[in-house]
């Protein structure tokens, strides 16, 4: 893994420094293509030496179903052509990981067994920001398994509020 961070470290800075003035915008069609780029089929498909560089280009934006800003068509273009089409997820997460550092936030990740509203994340967005002392970028993600409460991933921290984690702890208490 250690050579795919190395890989992608000089496309995520290069890409970082040239849209320093749409970080934002650069940021979500990045992330549209790197969920593409995650694909085995599409990997696949792009070491097939009987497919050209153009239709590789093509299904990826295809599939990506995003408008790609010239500059954004310029880079995935060299990722293509320089045979660098799985290290695109890793690219858009060191890029993301410059872009957080420099606005002072993270990315959080809060797991729940419901949906939730969003006038209702924006009030569990507000205390996470509270209780981790700095800016998240939240994201919701439904896990079942949970039960019910939350359980909140922001970088290396973990704070797990969830029922299934009070069901564990109360275990170890009775077994111990």
């Amino acid at each position: 893994m250690a050579e795919l961070a190395t890989i992608a470290r000089p496309y995520a800075e290069a890409l970082f420094q040239s849209s320093r003035n749409d970080l934002n915008g650069a940021s979500q069609w990045l992330d549209a293509l790197a969920v593409v780029a995650g694909n085995e089929q599409l990997l696949q498909f792009a070491d097939n030496p009987k497919v050209g560089k153009q239709q590789v280009y093509d299904v990826v934006t295809d599939v990506a179903r995003v408008q790609l800003p010239p500059p954004g068509q310029n880079f995935l273009r060299t990722v293509i052509d320089n045979g660098r089409l799985p290290a695109l997820p890793e690219v858009a997460r060191q890029f993301r990981e410059m872009k957080n550092a420099q606005s002072g936030a993270s990315d959080a990740t809060v797991y729940s067994a419901f949906p939730i509203a969003a006038d209702q994340l924006a009030g569990v967005a507000q205390v996470l920001e509270k209780r981790f002392g700095r800016k998240l970028n939240v994201t919701v993600q439904e896990d079942p398994s949970l039960i019910g409460g939350i359980r909140v991933v922001v970088g290396d921290e973990v704070l797990d509020t969830s029922v299934k984690a009070r069901l564990e702890q109360m275990k170890v208490a009775l077994t111990a």
